[in-house]
């Protein structure tokens, strides 16, 4: 949006509706204010139109356009962005009033999505909602041509010059689709390869402290920046605490409100991730002032990926800057991913989770038992194993379904055995 150091100065603008209080619309605007200074721009100023209905024409109705082209000119600014999806009519309709680029919220998302991507997967996922998002808004780009006079050479050249343009985004569109898919078979078979192990997803509002807690539960090198989006690829890690099973943390993309319909589509791929994990850390920021509207959101999205609440833990991060009095009345996990504190009763809980489907048990066979002690192997995760004498001292995790098959061989069943830093 910006070019090295300079800002693009940009107004802000946001309908309030009957339906919706100014004060939610400003807490949105706020938001809004965010994402543009993550892209680079700087708000002067922000617009609030209040209508008992969208203007079909330009959403905040005439009047209140001819006052965001007043403000664009007392500002000099560069840049009008709504915080309401426009439709291609009304954004051309605007621009014809405002002396400055107009563009809605799912096109500044599309914007700092695509200078954030960095893997392969990440870079396809967003050029294909920004086409999908541009395809039915290619009339903007050949409405000089239509408005030509005519005459030798130019008659009908707007027309084929756009379904030209237009074949060329579908085709584009079904190649990186086709990519998506391979993109996403790839990643099953990673799924697969990493079957015995117990997946953990961190999920939650961008910049809820996500990666910061993925650093603290892995051994680290996830960007953490208190930025909207600061990462976008789902990257996952060994757990650096020990555990029943060999854990792997998973770290995604964020959520937020009014995401581009675009984008949940192509991003569906890595949040599958969290619809294939064993357990999902649903991260919420308590020192935010909308933290209840972000769980909802957080929420809303998880039901949506089918993912059981059951396989769900709510961790109210960020205490260090939160109010005592008001995180008390939480009953959930509380903790600081930047400072550490609470992290271990997180562990504690991810262990448990663990526990749930198995025992850590104490064995010993008889070395005879070759046969079954091999099966032990198959089916469990081993974490010590001793040779003496006359047997085999092995502690392991053992699920649930497999019990049965070593209980003779059992010295006790204990947790102690099973060191969690």
């Amino acid at each position: 949006m910006s070019s090295g150091n300079v800002q693009e100065k940009a107004i802000a603008v946001g309908l309030a509706l009957p339906t919706v209080p100014r004060n939610v619309v400003e807490e949105h605007l706020d938001e809004l204010e965010k994402l543009i200074e993550t892209s680079g721009g700087v708000v002067v100023e922000k617009v609030f139109a209040k209508r008992t209905a969208p203007d079909a024409a330009t959403w905040i109705g005439k009047g209140k356009a001819e006052h965001v082209k007043a403000v664009v000119e007392r500002h000099h600014a560069a840049l009008v962005v709504f915080d309401d999806d426009l439709s291609p009519a009304q954004a051309r309709n605007l621009e014809r009033v405002i002396p400055a680029k107009v563009i809605d919220r799912s096109a500044l998302i599309l914007d700092i999505f695509a200078g954030r991507a960095r893997s392969r997967e990440a870079r396809t996922q967003v050029e294909l909602a920004q086409l999908e998002y541009i395809l039915p808004r290619l009339t903007r780009q050949w409405s000089h041509l239509s408005r030509q006079a005519g005459g030798i050479g130019t008659r009908g050249v707007g027309e084929t010059q756009l379904e030209i343009d237009r074949r060329i985004v579908r085709n584009r569109i079904s190649h990186l689709k086709d990519d998506l898919r391979r993109i996403e078979q790839s990643r099953q078979t990673q799924r697969k390869s990493r079957a015995a192990t117990f997946t953990v997803a961190i999920v939650g509002y961008t910049n809820a402290g996500k990666s910061t807690l993925f650093n603290r539960l892995t051994s680290g090198g996830a960007v953490a920046e208190d930025k909207l989006f600061a990462t976008l690829d789902a990257r996952s890690q060994r757990a650096a605490f020990e555990a029943p099973r060999p854990t792997v943390i998973i770290d995604t993309v964020g959520f937020i409100r009014k995401l581009p319909h675009h984008l949940v589509a192509s991003f569906r791929s890595t949040m599958e991730e969290a619809v294939a994990a064993d357990l999902v850390l649903h991260v919420i920021d308590v020192s935010h002032p909308q933290y209840e509207d972000q769980r909802a959101i957080g929420e809303e999205v998880l039901g949506d990926l089918g993912v059981a609440r059951d396989r769900i833990i709510e961790v109210y991060n960020k205490t260090d800057r939160a109010d005592a009095v008001h995180i008390r009345r939480r009953v959930a996990l509380t903790l600081s991913a930047l400072t550490g504190r609470g992290v271990d009763r997180l562990i504690v809980a991810i262990r448990d989770r663990e526990l749930r489907g198995g025992e850590v048990m104490q064995l010993e066979f008889p070395h005879h038992e070759s046969r079954l002690l091999a099966k032990l192997h198959d089916v469990s995760e081993v974490h010590e194993q001793q040779i003496t004498d006359h047997a085999v001292r092995i502690t392991a995790w053992v699920p649930q379904s497999a019990i049965h098959l070593f209980e003779n061989f059992s010295i006790t069943n204990s947790l102690k055995s099973v060191k969690v830093s």
